[in-house]
């Protein structure tokens, strides 16, 4: 579904990203695990277009969006969770959703896919008219997802949705996740620095340092491998 093939992205003249080959399968729970400034997020912001390349392709469903708008990304079936959440502080949770439905015209089945949102958290009907930002972080994180899941995305991309989480609300997100990609057959790219959680879930997983992909290998055995035990599992 998605192949990263030799990314090298920059910030000016600083190269974050150093050559980075990635594929994923649709169907899919992959990770990307690493240290704060590792390159993760830059990973993500260079598939949905918010910092291109300078280098290298990405391919989404054999076509090349290198170089494509954001906007243009969506509307191909790839939707982004970004870190810190950021959802429109100043409209209601109703209105959160229709924005993230802005490039749909399918008005019933817009309906149909917030009745589905309102039954995954269930939180949300209640506070429907709340404006987003008088909710706890925890319902931000959720209703970020929920915006996402409005465009009916194929690949979803998230970035750090365990971040300032407290525990249990971290173990309900998971959970979300885990049931988003088996009911809505929705291939998920995870950005984590949980990794004992991200690795839980996921069916593969790589390992980016200093800009780099070091380690590729199914979440099992990087949850064994004793480099990855030490360096991000704290064992």
């Amino acid at each position: 579904m998605l192949k990263l093939i030799n990314v090298k992205t920059f910030y000016g003249n600083i190269q974050v990203l150093k050559g980075i080959n990635i594929e994923i399968s649709e169907g899919e729970i992959v990770t990307l695990i690493g240290s704060n400034g590792a390159g993760k997020t830059t990973t993500l912001m260079s598939i949905s277009g918010v910092v291109p390349p300078r280098e290298g392709k990405i391919m989404f469903m054999d076509q090349q969006i290198h170089g494509f708008s954001s906007d243009r990304i969506v509307s191909l079936g790839i939707s982004q969770v970004p870190e810190g959440r950021h959802i429109f502080p100043q409209l209601s949770v109703l209105e959160n959703l229709h924005m993230g439905a802005f490039i749909r015209k399918d008005n019933d089945a817009i309906k149909k896919d917030i009745e589905y949102i309102f039954e995954l958290f269930p939180f949300l009907t209640r506070r429907r008219n709340q404006a987003g930002g008088t909710l706890s972080g925890g319902e931000q994180q959720m209703l970020a997802i929920s915006r996402a899941l409005m465009a009916r995305p194929r690949l979803l991309l998230m970035d750090e949705p365990s971040l300032g989480l407290a525990p249990i609300i971290v173990k309900q997100i998971f959970s979300i996740i885990k049931k988003i990609n088996a009911e809505q057959k929705t291939t998920i790219f995870l950005v984590e620095q949980n990794a004992n959680l991200a690795l839980q879930v996921a069916d593969r997983g790589y390992v980016i340092e200093n800009g780099r992909i070091v380690i590729e290998d199914s979440a099992d055995n990087l949850l064994s491998n004793s480099d990855v035990k030490k360096a991000y599992l704290g064992l």
